[in-house]
């Protein structure tokens, strides 16, 4: 028969001390570890009935801290637990903070010792906390200790709720940017999280536009970093990088003025002129990991939706061959594989040998359709028709949207003329059927 014994929060605090002090003074000798284990059992009540918990919680943390490699791993939990629920007696923010502080800081202190614990009883602390700042300011904590502990494929399942996460911290622009900061450093390590990677990387670049030249340098080296993963990925062929401020400094910097240009080569030009860069800084890309032939497939497929953008919409086999250095049988090869990577959407007549294209489909940031680029609308045979050629820029930035602007306020006033067209046929047609009714009356 199971017995209930009622316990209160005090006395689980107080079984804490007893069972981490005892473990911590066992070597000492049983007449030691008595006196000292009743020391801070004593300490420890004395802060419970004055309400000190930073103080309770610091005499904790040292001996729990003494045992962890001691004790299994379902005990060290336990005792955490207790420890970090101190966190909801706080009788101020202040104090609050200071708990939080005190208690992820003496957790993180040795990440390569079991990490995977020391994350989860990070988490239970984070949700304890009612505090949006004290959250962020322990979620910052998990960040660094799966990066110290080596352990990211922990930390990879809360990533999905970051956008929740920012609403409700509500955090300023320079807590953003370590944040991202942060998550980037922590995906670097993990080999499957490429473009989540890139992802952070861009977002933490993207908080320094409106900055002055002296902030903006502090994001040099990671704005290099994000155009080598942009040039190496293999599936990622748009990006905003060039629009940034964090990146356009590079453009005359000293050190990385030539990765500046590689990233305008694989965002605005063709095969041709990557090769006369690699030809010339073979040492740079080598020094960055970047594999040649891997930086050629890419731009290859790059240089085929150019060609499918700004040349005509029936492309001949021959200038493909010529535009992409191949033969003229891996021409059919690189159409399937940019049709593949749904690049472009298009039909190889094999007869003629070309290739007619329906749409290039690099879309602007944030648009998960098809944008029309080029409208235009004509009168042939008594009937209208409109041709909507669906091909994108490689680069969408601010000409781009201009021109997008311009064509668009053309069509609109195009189908304004073919209503209007319409409606005036429509009156003539009307007044001639009239006129037909009072003849046959």
């Amino acid at each position: 028969m199971a017995t209930i014994v009622q316990t209160s929060e005090e006395d689980a605090a107080l079984t804490v001390v007893r069972f981490a002090s005892e473990l911590a003074w066992a070597d000492a000798g049983s007449e030691a570890a008595e006196a000292q284990v009743n020391r801070l059992c004593v300490e420890a009540q004395e802060c419970i009935v004055m309400g000190r918990w930073l103080d309770l919680a610091s005499l904790m943390l040292t001996s729990a801290d003494l045992i962890f490699s001691k004790v299994s791993e379902k005990d060290m939990e336990c005792v955490f637990t207790v420890i970090c629920n101190l966190v909801t007696k706080s009788g101020s923010q202040k104090e609050l903070f200071e708990m939080a502080e005190l208690i992820s800081s003496k957790i993180g202190q040795q990440p390569n010792d079991k990490p995977a614990l020391r994350l989860k009883i990070l988490f239970n602390l984070y949700n304890l906390l009612e505090d949006p700042y004290c959250r962020f300011h322990v979620y910052m904590k998990a960040l660094d200790l799966a990066l110290k502990g080596k352990v990211p494929e922990y930390i990879l399942p809360s990533l999905k709720k970051m956008e929740s996460f920012l609403r409700e911290w509500n955090i300023g622009i320079v807590e953003q940017r370590q944040l991202f900061l942060a998550v980037a450093n922590v995906l670097k390590e993990s080999k499957s999280a490429a473009n989540d990677y890139f992802k952070f990387l861009t977002k933490y670049l993207a908080t320094f536009s409106g900055e002055d030249a002296h902030t903006l340098s502090e994001a040099k080296e990671e704005a290099a970093h994000a155009i080598v993963e942009f040039v190496r990925a293999p599936n990622m062929f748009k990006c905003d990088l060039l629009d940034m401020p964090a990146v356009g400094q590079l453009e005359n910097d000293a050190k990385y003025s030539l990765v500046y240009q590689l990233l305008k080569i694989f965002l605005a030009q063709r095969l041709d002129a990557y090769l006369e860069f690699q030809a010339a800084n073979s040492t740079l890309l080598k020094s960055y990991g970047l594999v040649h032939e891997d930086c050629i497939a890419k731009m290859r497929l790059l240089s085929l939706v150019d060609l499918g953008s700004k040349e005509s919409a029936r492309i001949p086999y021959a200038l493909i061959r010529d535009t992409l250095r191949i033969n003229d049988d891996e021409v059919e090869l690189w159409v399937v594989k940019a049709i593949a990577s749904k690049l472009i959407d298009c039909k190889m007549d094999q007869m003629n040998e070309v290739v007619v294209v329906r749409c290039a489909r690099l879309y602007p940031h944030g648009c998960n359709s098809l944008f029309l680029v080029s409208l235009s609308l004509f009168r042939t045979n008594s009937f209208w028709m409109l041709v909507c050629s669906r091909c994108t820029e490689r680069v969408f930035g601010q000409y781009q949207w201009e021109t997008l602007r311009t064509k668009l306020a053309t069509w609109r006033g195009n189908i304004a003329n073919v209503i209007g067209t319409i409606r005036a046929n429509k009156i003539v047609d009307d007044g001639s059927q009239a006129v037909q009714g009072l003849a046959i009356r």
